[in-house]
């Protein structure tokens, strides 16, 4: 049983309390030849079942700075994840500082070798060097540090603030949070219209679940934590002391039978996100100390009870997602202003909040990866799902547009829309040496282009009308609606793919990745791949996957463009554009990033995709129609290039000659001459029947895809008993497809193959 512990009752004067950022939780000193972090990890239920962290059973925790009285602090000492791990020898735990009468101290950590680091992004850099456990037991401020060495590297010095306090239920926080203080963010009005304001309450009166019971109300309380240490005030004391038991039933009246001191503690409120309050309140000399609560967009505060594989499974969704491993290039320098606005949760709540002020506002480059406070305003309701921003949404790289058909999706088309300024910028601009959005000069659309590439916008068009695809107005919530679909528990996809994750496909057990088609099946059927047949896109006579068939557009649009020196070398490339590049080049480059950058290789809006790129095709080799005629040729004898008569198979001539080799010989398609013998005889662009000239003989292309680094070679036989003989040369492998034309006139018939090495 606990022990009433008299700092948990306490009482103060209420007065303005201002809230400023405190920035990470990680304390981190930089050192010669060494980097290193101090953090205090969140521990989340999914964490201690799957590291069986249960005997005993260890206490959840949202990693907070500010933690309750007799709580646990998880201690991470992090160090860069260059170092050996053999070579961290020394890590040296000292709690430097703690209250008056503490008799607190560093104890081992209940997390194990096993348990890794828990930030997504934060694994990319960093390794466990040690842990510890703090354990408050007076209500102050305690400051931990730690020495880590590592042999050859020197050492470094870092350290964490805690601060242990006692919990004071939602009149407390409304006192000042309501409005009516400036200094005081005016939290209090629209967190009462959150869903976690009033969960308890209906829980507890039976409007939410019928097996609602006391095991679940340690995340729908303020402070539940019934371990003995655990003496702060919480809603576990306060029940002990009035005396109350969770109702054997579950009807609307329990709530109201509740004591008032233990209804100001229900529900889930700002100490449950914020940490417990009293010092806060008062501390230090300072009514409304700031540095004594905590304030944070660490996932780790939102998965203490967003974590639970049995009913809330966000956080592990979370962890599996890109949005977890942001890049921490944009924060750190005010020179990344146009980035960390969605590359950094800080950064992303200042562009929500300042939609009405455009670009420059942001001030805090701290990083944080994008995390659930990102996307959603835990204070308000205002917007579906606590979103920040409405879901109509204006895409600044387009000049204006707006997207109002997106649903949930036009949230995310926020960030996911091309931000480096409209298509005309980087065409007309770029050349020109002048800026082409407000971050700088750079060519092409940003990297995610997603908003743009499925409502079917800003790509270039060549003054023609394109088609686009439905996926737009059919799918309901767009983004959303396909990305965030719900996976089962019993699947393997389960936290992988779908919901917080984002991803649409995930690697199972045997390394192999696997698309999560579950959502497209809606429409399309029974597929398990996005990359389906429907048409022969890229006109090389086979119909082959949709994303296979885009990429073959891709790289063909590459062949057209320059390489690094500026040579058109008709070798598949990744395009680099420069202010040497002609317009119809840095068009067609445009579309070509515009596509490869949106990822979905056409998934997204295919008919947009496909006619951007073909269209660029026909602009750079004067050929509109895949595997056709050039366009002017087409036109100066069939008078347009959709006319029938035009394709390169049709015959317009007595002699039974396609257009095609009517085009090579440089002849009109209705040119009239006579076959001798099965071949024609010409003599420049006159046919001289009998004349031995030169004579047109049948031959065979044989098309392959290949790989850099791989040798390949052509082998044909007349008959499947033959043996095979070599047809070509080595051939080297460029990551493009080769084409090899050789002479079939000897034979009535070939087969042919390509072998290669390695």
């Amino acid at each position: 049983m606990k022990n009433t512990n008299p700092f948990w009752r306490m009482s103060g004067c209420l007065a303005a309390a201002g809230m400023t950022l405190l920035g990470s939780q990680s304390a981190v000193q930089a050192a010669t030849a060494l980097t290193a972090s101090l953090t205090i990890r969140p521990l989340t239920q999914t964490e201690i079942a799957a590291y069986n962290l249960t005997n005993p059973p260890a206490q959840f925790s949202g990693g907070l700075t500010t933690i309750g009285l007799g709580e646990p602090a998880y201690l991470d000492a992090l160090a860069n994840l260059n170092l050996a791990q053999s070579s961290i020898s020394n890590v040296t735990w000292t709690l430097t500082s703690q209250p008056v009468g503490s008799i607190a101290v560093l104890m081992a950590s209940p997390l194990g070798t096993n348990v890794p680091v828990y930030n997504p992004a934060d694994k990319l850099i960093y390794q466990v060097a040690g842990r510890a456990m703090l354990r408050p037991d007076v209500v102050g401020t305690y400051t931990v540090s730690v020495v880590i060495g590592a042999a050859g590297s020197g050492s470094t010095n870092v350290s964490a603030t805690i601060t242990a306090a006692t919990y004071l239920g939602l009149q407390t926080c409304a006192a000042c949070h309501s409005g009516q203080f400036s200094g005081a963010p005016s939290i209090y009005p629209t967190y009462i219209n959150t869903p976690h304001a009033s969960f308890f309450t209906l829980a507890i009166n039976g409007l939410e679940s019928s097996h609602y019971n006391v095991s679940c109300i340690k995340c729908h309380t303020v402070g539940y934590d019934t371990n003995s240490f655990a003496v702060n005030g919480g809603f576990d004391d306060v029940a002990l002391e009035y005396g109350w038991m969770f109702p054997a039933t579950l009807n609307t009246n329990n709530w109201a039978a509740m004591p008032a001191a233990l209804q100001n503690l229900g529900n889930i409120q700002c100490e449950n996100c914020h940490g417990p309050g009293s010092q806060h309140l008062y501390s230090q000399g300072v009514v409304g100390n700031t540095n004594a609560i905590s304030v944070n967009y660490a996932a780790g505060d939102c998965s203490q009870c967003h974590d639970d594989l049995n009913n809330e499974y966000q956080g592990a969704e979370w962890k599996n997602s890109l949005h977890a491993n942001m890049t921490r290039i944009p924060s750190g320098t005010a020179s990344r202003i146009a980035c960390v606005r969605c590359h950094t949760a800080p950064g992303f709540i200042e562009y929500a909040n300042n939609l009405a002020n455009p670009a420059p506002y942001t001030t805090n480059y701290t990083y944080e990866a994008v995390t659930c406070q990102a996307c959603h305003d835990p204070h308000d309701a205002s917007n579906p799902h606590q979103l920040r921003t409405s879901t109509t949404v204006t895409f600044n790289g387009n000049t204006g547009f707006t997207v109002t058909n997106a649903g949930a999706g036009g949230f995310c088309m926020n960030c996911h829309n091309s931000r480096n300024g409209s298509v005309t910028n980087s065409i007309v601009n770029y050349p020109q040496g002048l800026a082409t959005w407000n971050g700088g000069s750079s060519f092409g659309p940003h990297d995610s282009p997603q908003g743009d590439m499925l409502e079917g916008v800003n790509g270039y068009t060549y003054g023609q009308v394109m088609p686009v695809s439905p996926h737009a107005n059919v799918v309901s919530n767009t983004c959303v609606g396909c990305h965030m679909q719900v996976i089962a528990s019993t699947d393997p996809a389960f936290t992988l793919a779908g919901g917080h994750s984002t991803k649409m496909s995930y690697t199972n057990s045997l390394n192999v990745k696997v698309n999560v088609t579950y959502v497209c099946a809606q429409c399309h059927g029974n597929i398990n791949t996005f990359n389906f047949q429907v048409a022969d896109y890229d006109g090389d006579g086979v119909v082959e996957g949709v994303q296979t068939e885009v990429q073959n557009l891709l790289n063909k649009l590459s062949t057209y463009l320059p390489n690094s020196s500026g040579v058109v070398d008709g070798l598949v490339k990744s395009p680099s554009p420069t202010t040497k590049w002609t317009p119809a080049q840095l068009e067609a480059a445009y579309n070509y990033q515009f596509v490869s950058n949106d990822g979905s290789l056409g998934v997204h809006n295919l008919a947009y995709a496909v006619s951007l790129l073909k269209a660029s095709i026909a602009n750079l080799s004067g050929v509109s129609a895949a595997g056709g005629l050039p366009d002017s040729w087409v036109i100066q004898y069939f008078g347009s290039i959709t006319n029938p008569a035009a394709a390169p198979t049709a015959v317009n001539n007595s002699a039974g000659v396609p257009n095609w080799m009517m085009y090579a010989l440089g002849l009109a398609p209705n040119a009239s001459f006579a076959v001798t013998n099965g071949v024609i005889y010409f003599n420049g662009n006159n046919i001289v029947n009998g004349a031995n000239n030169v004579a047109i003989f049948t031959a065979a292309e044989v098309a392959f895809n290949t790989q850099v680094g791989t040798t390949y070679q052509i082998q044909g036989i007349t008959a499947l008993t033959d043996t095979w003989q070599n047809i070509s040369t080595n051939i080297p492998g460029t990551g493009g497809s080769i084409s090899y034309l050789t002479p079939t006139r000897k034979n009535t018939q070939m087969f042919f193959r390509v072998v290669h090495t390695p």
